[in-house]
């Protein structure tokens, strides 16, 4: 009692103002721009973004129709390698398939390769954190405390290196293309390097250091999906390797989307294909390794140009499109609507 009796204030003494200060912030007194809306202002703003949206949407997708693009689905055309990857056992053996097709005229201009992928879905959360990004910078780190499990480590302990399902499941397919030229085949130079981000070389993706990768890597086993080790990745270009590997960057990159391109090659502007693809007859021969049939998926190989705006991609035209379009339509609308409403006005004054 005596304790509740020394809280309440006393006999004479002023209780504390819980109001907020008299100040112009405190009271909301400060200037403010107040915009007085007329008809013409409204209406203007609404057709001059209808304008505006109409135009960009229009010119977006006359680009995006512009891009040249040829798209072969080798899932069934490859249906013997298909049969062959569904057991798990036979991971070891080779399995090859060409497919033809013409190109009727000529791709001018850069040409890039994608491979695409249906019905696998990247975006899958436990899928897309199953990963060690300290790992990937090349660090020391104890990946079982990571998100990587259950493939992070083997049964005698022997990390994973990468470790989790992202890289687990790398697309590992072998595409190359052939040009036939009369009675020649003729290989076409394709680029397997500068198609990641200069951020994800630099900062995102580092090799441990060491003094060569087969060291840096030593204690470590390659994932169970792997044919080869990480370090092992471009025997050609010993600077492709490790983690810094094009295609192991470019994979790791999840997709927001079950149906995805990721870009595989760009064709090198050299000799006969200075100017792009010529038209004529051309061949992919794939080394097939990726399974789809487990998942009702589908692969495939696309060629395509890119214009200022991108790929073939329409839909931020037709989102233009869309917007432009219903500005247009409310102002019409407002317009109808003040009309008539201006009409009556002037009926009752007349009145």
């Amino acid at each position: 009692m005596n304790n509740k009796t020394n809280l309440l204030p006393r006999e004479g003494e002023a209780q504390p103002s819980r109001c907020p200060d008299n100040s112009a912030f405190k009271q909301q007194r400060l200037p403010a721009w107040k915009p007085q809306l007329t008809i013409a202002s409204v209406l203007s703003s609404f057709f001059l973004t209808g304008a505006f949206c109409l135009t960009v949407g229009v010119c977006l997708v006359l680009s995006a129709n512009s891009v040249r693009e040829i798209q072969v689905d080798y899932s069934d055309k490859c249906s013997n390698c298909s049969k062959l990857r569904e057991n798990s056992s036979n991971w070891n053996k080779e399995c090859h398939c060409s497919i033809n097709f013409t190109l009727k005229e000529d791709i001018l201009g850069d040409v890039f390769m994608y491979y695409g992928l249906q019905n696998f879905y990247q975006n899958h959360r436990r899928y897309v954190i199953s990963r060690s990004d300290a790992q990937l910078l090349g660090r020391n780190v104890n990946i079982q405390r990571s998100y990587c499990a259950p493939f992070s480590t083997y049964r005698n302990g022997t990390p994973m290196a990468p470790c989790g399902a992202i890289a687990n499941s790398m697309f590992n397919d072998t595409i190359d293309l052939f040009y036939n030229h009369n009675s020649s085949v003729i290989q076409v130079p394709l680029l397997k390097t500068g198609n990641s981000w200069w951020t994800d070389k630099n900062v995102k993706f580092r090799n441990p250091d060491s003094y060569n990768l087969s060291s840096a890597f030593a204690g470590t086993a390659r994932p169970p999906y792997w044919q080869k080790p990480v370090y092992l990745l471009d025997e050609e270009d010993e600077r492709n390797n490790g983690y810094v590997n094009d295609d192991f960057i470019v994979w790791m990159r999840v997709s927001a989307f079950a149906t995805f391109r990721k870009l595989y090659r760009r064709v090198s502007r050299v000799r006969r294909f200075a100017e792009g693809l010529p038209a004529g007859n051309y061949t992919f021969r794939i080394s097939y390794n990726f399974p789809v049939a487990k998942f009702k998926g589908r692969k495939h190989v696309i060629l395509s140009t890119v214009v200022w705006c991108g790929g073939s991609n329409p839909f931020l035209g037709i989102a233009y499109l869309v917007s432009g379009t219903a500005a247009t339509l409310t102002g019409f609308v407002i317009t109808g609507i003040h009309l008539k409403l201006r009409k009556k006005k002037t009926y009752f004054q007349k009145q």
